[in-house]
C-alpha cells in the first residue's frame, strides 16, 4: 500500500479547493490486493525517481544487492528448453527479446530505482514479462501453498513487492514527470496489471491457506504483526470479492477494470485542466498588489512559455491555475475582476468540453455502488469503512461534533472580514464573493497581527527550513539525516537524496524529495510515497531487513533568480506535515514487510504522525532555528514569532468548516446519493454546503470535477480522515505539552516514546492500541478544539 500524503488541514482550508489543499496526500491508487494499493494515491502515489546501482540497500550494514525484481530461476529450465526447439533464426530472435527484457531498466536488479533513464518505451514490455514472471510465481505457489508462513506469506509477499516496486517506478513519474507517450504506455498495459491484481486478490488457495493459519491450534502462539496479517488478508480478499462465484465474479472484474481505467482518466482531466489556463498579462496594473515572488514567479512561467524577454519588473506575466501562482492572485491581487477570473476557472476545472469529469464521477459512484452491492454492502462507504477504525456512524458523529463547534467562529470571522473591508472603503463591502474572502482575510490578518506573509518569506528560505526540520528530528527521535545526492538516481535536477543514520550512524532508511512546482508536467499538491518498505523477507544477507526508502513530493515556489526557494509559512507547515509520513515509513521496527512502515494502518489514522509534525511549526525553539533571513542571517524577531502564535487560530472556524464539507460531501455521495436519480452531484454539495459553509458556493462552482483525493485517489468515503487523525495528532503533542516543552529532558523522553510506539509499530498493531500505548489513554478530541481555539465558542446552527 502507498501513502501519498497531502496537504495539512490549514493549508487545505487555505486552498480554495480540494484538490490544491492536499498537498499532503498519501498517495494512493484504487488496486486490488491490499499491498498492491498506491493510492494519491497516497495516500500514496505520485512521484520521483533517480540514477540506478547494480542492487538494493537491503540493511543497516549497507550490503547491497537487492532482491532480483524480475527472473524467476524456476523459469529459466523452461525457457532453454524452448529455445532447443527453435531455428537457428527463430532462436537469433528469441535471444534477441530477451536481451531487450534484460537491458529494461524496469527489470533490473538495483540498489534504487532507476528513475533517470526509465521512459515511457520500457513501460510496455517491462510491466508485461514483469506480469508474465509473476504469473507463474504466483500458479507455483498456489501448487504448493501451505498454512505457513514461508509457504504462503513469504511467497506472497515477494510477488506483491515485485510488482508494487515496478509499477510504483513508472506511476511516480506519471505524477512527477507526466507526457503524453508516458500516458498512452500505462493506459494500455493497466489492465493487464488490474487483471494480475484481481486473480491475486482473488486467489482461493491463498485465501483458504490464510484461513486455516486462523483456525489452527497455532493461532495464539502467532505474534500481533503476524496475526494482523492474516486477519487484513483475510477482509481483503472478501472485499475484493473471493467469495463470488461465476457472473458475480466476472461482474466484479469488470468494475474494478473499469474503475481503474476512468478514475485514471479523471486525474489527467484535472492535470490538463489546470495546465490549460494561463492568462497573460501585459499592464502591470493589472496585477497590482502581487509580491515580488509571485511577480517573479509569474514572469518566469512567461518566459517558459516563449516570453525571452520577460521580467518581475516589467512583465510580461502569465498566472496559472498552479497552486503558488494561484493563491498569490486569491490572496494578494487588487484586481477585483483579476480574482473573480481565476477563481472562476478554478472552481470549474475540468468540468466542460472534452475535459469534463461531470459523467466520470457519475459512472464512478455508480460502479463503486454496484461494487458494494456485490459484496453484500448497503453502500460503498460501508466498504470503505471496513478496513478503517471508523464507521459510518461515528465519522458523521464526528464531523457533526466538529462542525457545531466551528459555526459561530465561522460566523463571526465572516463578520469580522465584511467589517474590516468596508473600514478599507472596499466597494464590495456589503457584497463579498468568493475571490474575495481570501483577499480581504489577508488584509484583515496583516492589520490585526501586523504580519504579512510575503514579508516573512525571505526568513524561510528551504535549505533552512530543512536544516531545522532535521535538527528537530534528530532531537526528538535520535536520527541523523545526511544528504546523499548522487548515490540514486533522480527524475529532475531539483530533487534531493538523504540517507538517515542512527544513533549509531548506520543507515537505517533513505528518502528522496522533490519540493518545486512544475505544472508542465508535475501533479498539483504533495504527497509522501513509498518507493521500498522495510522486510525481513527480503533481506539479501538473511540477517537483517530490507531498508526502507521513500519520497516526499511538494509544489512550492521555485528558486527565482539567484535566490533560494523562500517559503511562504503554510509551505514550512506543508513540508512537516509529509516529513511526518515519511518519518512513519521510514523509523519503522517492524520486520514483517507487509505491516512495516505505512503499511496496514488504517486509512484514517495515517495522518497522525504528519499532523503531528505541523505543531512544531509553532514550538519558539524549533521555528527560531529554521526562521533565518537568506541574506543577513538575522532571526525571526521575537515579536513576529508571537505574531505568528497568536494568528495560528485566525480564520480556524471557516477553515475547520471548509474541511468538514469536503469530508461531508464525500461521505453524502457515497452513502446516500443516487446516479440517475433526483438529485445531481451539484445538488448534493449544495445542500451539505448550507450547513457547513457560512456563504454558499456559486451556482456555477464545480469543484467536485477537480476532487482528485476521493475520484481518483485513496480517500473515497475517507476524506473524513484528515479530521478523524486530526483529533488523534493534537491528542499525541499534548502529551509534549504534559510533559513540558521547554523541558528538553521531557522532550526527549517523550519524543522517544512517540517513536517507538506511534512511528516504531507500523500496521502491526491497531492504531488505537498503538495510540493508548503511547498517550495511556483513549483519544479526546479536546487539544483539537483548544489548539483551534473552538473551546469556548458555544454551538448553534
Amino acid at each position: 500500500m502507498k501513502i501519498m500524503m497531502m496537504v495539512p488541514n490549514r493549508v487545505l482550508g487555505i486552498l480554495l479547493i480540494a484538490n490544491v489543499l492536499m498537498a499532503t496526500r498519501i498517495s494512493f491508487t484504487c488496486a486490488i490486493h491490499p499491498l498492491l494499493k498506491r493510492a494519491p494515491r497516497s495516500l500514496l502515489s505520485p512521484k520521483q525517481f533517480p540514477k540506478s546501482y547494480p542492487c538494493p540497500l537491503w540493511s543497516s550494514s549497507f550490503s547491497f544487492c537487492l532482491h532480483t525484481l524480475h527472473k524467476s530461476t524456476s523459469r529459466a529450465p523452461s525457457l532453454s528448453r524452448y529455445r532447443s526447439s527453435l531455428s537457428a533464426p527463430s532462436m537469433a530472435a528469441a535471444t534477441a527479446v530477451d536481451e531487450a527484457i534484460e537491458a529494461n531498466p524496469l527489470m533490473r536488479n538495483f540498489d534504487f530505482p532507476p528513475f533517470d533513464v526509465v521512459e515511457a518505451k520500457h513501460v510496455r514490455p517491462g510491466i508485461r514479462a514483469l506480469l508474465k514472471n509473476l504469473d507463474g510465481d504466483l500458479v507455483e505457489l498456489e501448487r504448493t501453498v501451505e498454512p505457513s508462513w514461508p509457504k504462503l506469506v513469504e511467497p506472497l509477499e515477494k510477488i506483491v513487492d515485485q510488482l508494487t516496486v515496478a509499477w510504483g517506478i513508472v506511476n511516480h513519474l506519471k505524477s512527477v514527470k507526466d507526457s503524453p507517450e508516458l500516458r498512452s504506455a500505462i493506459e494500455e498495459v493497466q489492465p493487464e496489471k488490474v487483471k494480475f491484481e484481481l486473480r491475486l486478490g482473488q486467489s482461493k488457495p491463498i485465501y483458504n491457506a490464510f484461513k486455516a493459519i486462523q483456525e489452527s491450534p497455532d493461532w495464539s502462539s502467532l505474534s500481533d504483526a503476524r496475526k494482523r496479517i492474516v486477519e487484513s488478508q483475510i477482509k481483503e480478499a472478501i472485499l475484493n470479492g473471493v467469495s463470488l462465484e461465476d457472473d458475480k465474479r466476472d461482474q466484479f472484474n469488470k468494475i474494478q477494470q473499469e474503475l481503474e481505467r476512468i478514475s485514471q482518466k479523471f486525474e489527467e482531466n484535472v492535470l490538463d485542466a489546470t495546465k490549460k489556463f494561463e492568462k497573460l498579462i501585459m499592464d502591470k496594473k493589472e496585477i497590482e498588489g502581487l509580491p515580488a515572488t509571485a511577480l517573479g514567479l509569474a514572469a518566469q512561467t512567461a518566459v517558459s512559455k516563449g516570453h525571452e524577454n520577460a521580467t518581475a519588473e516589467n512583465g510580461p506575466w502569465i498566472i496559472t491555475l498552479d497552486a503558488p501562482s494561484f493563491m498569490s492572485v486569491m490572496q494578494h491581487a487588487r484586481n477585483r475582476s483579476l480574482r473573480e477570473e481565476v477563481y472562476r476557472a478554478y472552481v470549474t476545472r475540468a468540468s466542460s468540453g472534452d475535459l469534463d469529469n461531470a459523467a466520470i464521477i457519475d459512472q464512478i459512484l455508480k460502479l463503486r455502488s454496484e461494487k458494494a452491492k456485490l459484496l453484500n454492502y448497503n453502500n460503498y462507504a460501508e466498504v470503505s469503512m471496513a478496513s478503517k477504525m471508523a464507521t459510518v456512524e461515528k465519522a458523521e458523529e464526528l464531523l457533526e461534533k466538529l462542525r457545531s463547534a466551528s459555526w459561530n467562529a465561522a460566523v463571526q470571522d465572516m463578520d469580522d472580514v465584511k467589517k474590516f473591508s468596508k473600514s478599507q472603503g472596499a466597494l464590495e463591502a456589503d457584497d463579498l464573493n468568493h475571490w474575495d474572502i481570501n483577499f480581504w482575510s489577508e488584509r484583515l490578518r496583516e492589520s490585526k497581527f501586523d504580519i504579512n506573509e510575503e514579508e516573512l518569506r525571505p526568513f524561510f528560505s528551504l535549505p533552512k527550513v530543512m536544516d531545522g526540520l532535521f535538527d528537530l528530528a534528530k532531537t526528538l527521535f535520535g536520527i541523523d539525516i545526511k544528504p546523499a545526492d548522487g548515490l540514486a538516481p533522480v527524475w529532475n535536477k531539483d530533487v534531493r537524496f538523504y540517507r538517515v543514520n542512527d544513533s549509531s550512524g548506520s543507515p537505517i532508511a533513505y528518502f528522496y524529495f522533490d519540493p518545486y512546482s512544475r505544472p508542465s508536467e508535475k501533479r498539483g499538491g504533495a504527497w509522501m510515497d513509498e518507493v521500498v518498505g522495510r522486510s525481513r523477507v527480503l533481506s539479501r544477507d538473511g540477517a537483517s531487513a530490507r531498508l526502507p526508502i521513500a519520497h516526499m513530493v511538494c509544489n512550492q515556489s521555485p528558486p527565482v533568480g539567484n535566490k533560494p526557494s523562500l517559503m511562504t509559512f503554510r509551505e514550512v507547515e506543508t513540508v512537516f506535515h509529509e516529513f511526518g509520513h515519511a518519518l512513519q515509513h521510514m523509523l519503522t521496527k517492524q520486520d514483517e514487510g507487509l505491516v512495516s512502515g505505512i503499511r496496514g494502518i488504517e486509512w484514517d489514522a495515517v495522518e497522525l504522525p504528519s499532523q503531528f509534525m505541523e505543531n512544531w511549526c509553532y514550538h519558539r525553539d524549533t521555528l527560531m532555528s529554521i526562521a533565518k533571513h537568506y541574506e543577513t542571517g538575522e532571526s525571526l524577531p521575537e515579536e513576529v514569532y508571537l505574531k505568528l502564535l497568536a494568528a495560528r487560530t485566525f480564520r480556524a472556524g471557516s477553515l475547520s468548516l471548509r474541511q468538514i464539507r469536503f469530508a461531508s460531501v464525500d461521505l453524502e455521495l457515497h452513502s446516500r446519493y443516487v446516479p440517475g436519480g433526483l438529485e445531481t452531484i451539484y445538488d448534493v454539495d449544495r445542500r451539505v454546503s448550507e450547513r457547513t459553509q457560512v456563504i454558499p458556493p456559486l451556482p456555477e462552482d464545480r469543484f467536485l470535477c477537480g476532487f482528485s483525493h476521493i475520484f481518483a485517489g485513496g480517500y473515497a468515503a475517507g476524506y473524513y480522515s484528515y479530521k478523524w487523525a486530526e483529533v488523534l495528532s493534537a491528542d499525541a503533542f499534548s502529551a509534549f505539552e504534559d510533559a513540558g516543552l521547554d523541558d528538553s529532558n521531557a522532550v526527549v523522553e517523550t519524543g522517544h516514546k512517540f517513536r517507538e510506539t506511534i512511528l516504531a509499530l507500523g500496521g502491526g498493531k491497531p492504531p488505537l492500541e498503538v495510540f493508548v500505548e503511547f498517550r495511556g489513554r483513549q483519544p479526546s478530541p479536546e487539544p483539537l478544539l483548544r489548539h483551534n481555539g473552538l473551546l469556548q465558542v458555544p454551538a448553534s446552527a
